[in-house]
């Protein structure tokens, strides 16, 4: 009776389990068992081995000592929801509410609250209590400090975003000081920091006019290896247009052309503010080194010298356009192309190649480069899926089909240009209709169609064919997103602004707009008159405006 006893202890003791941990014995080892009437052994019908009795035992041994649910092990779902609800995640997750609508007075409830709990907190909600009250108002400052202080006690190690709110608190106290120290603690902690790291000490400072300490921030974000972007520059250049550093301001408009080469409004008008004011009329070189000017334009490839402030007297001061030849419509002084080293370009060439590899599948990419240097090179390239789309709800044949006949015009072989399209505008859609396949067919029989494989990212394809053929590039798209900051070199707007034709469309069908025949990048002529392009969004139907800043020209001419 050994079996049925073993069910019956089984059900008396936790019935509720019967019906998902009742034993099944296969058939094949249950025809060997028979009961014995008289003492209720187990007996054997046909042969029965020993490690088959051993087995049968086994299982009678766990039939009668039962697994209580609290021993049963969590699925991986219900693993999931005990950490879900457990009570720091839950705070975490309100917390991260609370930062999202930036309620810090929700935020430091909750806090309290899990405090008196005795909930564990974690660097995270330290993090988004600290950010809180460093972007709430001066009302939050001092339980700020208050909560890293518990942060330090708890043993809980800050990392780079604790530095950066405490750097904040530190600056909404007006202690820029302390912000600095706090980016220099980073440091001894082996915390890298960030440029947002360096800006509450920065703008601190440039706002109190502490000029000195400021560009000794700028001196340690360089050390760092952390380069300062359009927001930092022209802070600093205010400051010291506000403090009469004449030679700072010159340095700051040069890292202004080198870095960002186009400003933003705000920046616009703290150059405004320079060229009107007293100390940029006194300072300037009267009788300036022709050849050593001239030397210096050759060197810096064009659009500057480097050599410092020419010419004497107050500044002409104004907002312009340039025409299509980049001759100013104020100044009549005419801007210049600036070269691209051919060297660069090759290195570029070669990163992007590094870059496409690492991210598509590097047999795809080297099969396209190989295509491309048995067809190639192309007077102009064309990203086929972006200008086929171009004001269209449905991707047109007929509008890339113009294009191409456009530069086929405009090229000097009256080649064809090169399209990329992904393979499924090829194959699929709108291609099989019989006109868009003939042209596709006699797009490809020429040499001028490439279709990039399935899960491709065609970007990387067109990119590097215009620049590996150093051609023209037809494309709309503005080329900013995470794949273009990849690249990380202040090469690619350079190459963008010689090489990129952008489109647009009206009644009387595509218009291309083609690269200007001068660079709109801040410029210091050989007379020592400045221009300075400002941003414009992406109508190209919009003229950019510059500010053109001129000396009269007699002044400026006494070297002669």
């Amino acid at each position: 009776m050994l079996l049925r006893i073993g069910y019956l202890s089984f059900f008396t003791k936790t019935p509720s389990l019967l019906a998902h941990h009742r034993p099944r014995f296969p058939r094949r080892l249950l025809r060997y068992c028979s009961l014995n009437p008289e003492n209720g052994a187990l007996g054997t019908t046909n042969r029965f081995s020993m490690s088959q009795f051993t087995r049968l035992s086994t299982a009678e041994a766990l039939i009668r000592e039962p697994i209580s649910a609290e021993a049963l092990p969590l699925s991986s779902k219900a693993k999931k929801k005990a950490r879900r609800e457990a009570p720091e995640a839950v705070l975490k997750h309100k917390l991260d509410m609370c930062s999202k609508n930036g309620d810090v007075v929700e935020a430091l409830r909750l806090y309290d609250e899990a405090r008196a709990k005795g909930v564990p907190l974690a660097q995270h909600h330290y993090n988004v209590l600290l950010y809180l009250c460093s972007s709430c108002g001066d009302l939050w400052l001092e339980r700020g400090f208050e909560i890293f202080r518990q942060m330090g006690v708890d043993k809980v190690a800050p990392n780079e975003a604790t530095f950066t709110s405490l750097a904040r608190l530190a600056v909404a106290k007006e202690d820029p000081e302390m912000a600095f120290d706090l980016v220099k603690q980073m440091k001894g902690c082996d915390i890298a920091p960030k440029l947002r790291s360096y800006g509450p000490a920065l703008f601190g400072f440039c706002r109190k006019r502490m000029a000195d300490e400021a560009y000794e921030v700028d001196a340690h974000m360089a050390e760092s290896g952390v380069s300062a972007e359009e927001p930092e520059l022209s802070a600093l250049l205010k400051v010291s247009a506000e403090t009469k550093r004449a030679d700072k301001v010159y340095e700051l408009l040069h890292r202004l052309r080198a870095t960002v080469r186009q400003v933003a409004e705000e920046t616009a008008g703290v150059v405004e503010d320079w060229f009107g004011s007293e100390k940029a009329a006194e300072v300037g070189e009267v009788n300036w080194d022709v050849s050593r000017v001239k030397e210096g334009v050759v060197k810096g490839g064009g659009g500057w010298h480097g050599q410092g402030w020419l010419g004497s007297g107050e500044w002409r001061v104004v907002r312009t356009e340039m025409d299509q030849t980049g001759m100013c419509q104020s100044c009549n002084e005419k801007l210049v192309c600036i070269d691209i080293d051919p060297k660069e370009t090759e290195n570029f060439a070669t990163s992007l190649t590094k870059l496409a590899c690492e991210r598509e599948v590097k047999a795809d990419f080297m099969q396209f480069q190989e295509w491309l240097q048995r067809r190639g090179p192309f007077d102009a390239v064309i990203d086929g899926a972006n200008v086929g789309l171009v004001n269209q709800n449905n991707f047109s044949f007929f509008q890339l089909n113009s294009v191409v006949n456009q530069l086929r015009q405009m090229s000097p072989l009256k080649r064809l240009p090169l399209v990329i399209l992904h393979r499924s505008r090829v194959t699929g859609g709108p291609s099989q209709k019989p006109n868009n396949k003939k042209l596709l067919e006699g797009w490809k029989k020429s040499g001028a169609l490439y279709a990039t494989p399935p899960g491709s990212n065609d970007d990387w394809y067109w990119l590097y064919a215009a620049v590996s053929c150093k051609c023209l590039l037809v494309t709309n798209d503005e080329m900013r997103d995470h794949l273009f900051q990849l690249l990380g070199t202040s090469f690619f707007p350079r190459w963008k602004e010689k090489h990129q034709v952008r489109l647009t469309v009206s009644r009387r069908g595509p218009a291309l707009h083609m690269p200007p025949p001068y660079s709109i990048v801040i410029q210091e002529s050989e007379l020592g008159n400045w221009h300075v392009p400002t941003v414009v969004d992406d109508d190209l139907e919009k003229p950019r405006l510059w500010v053109c800043a001129t000396r009269p020209r007699d002044a400026s001419s006494a070297h002669l």
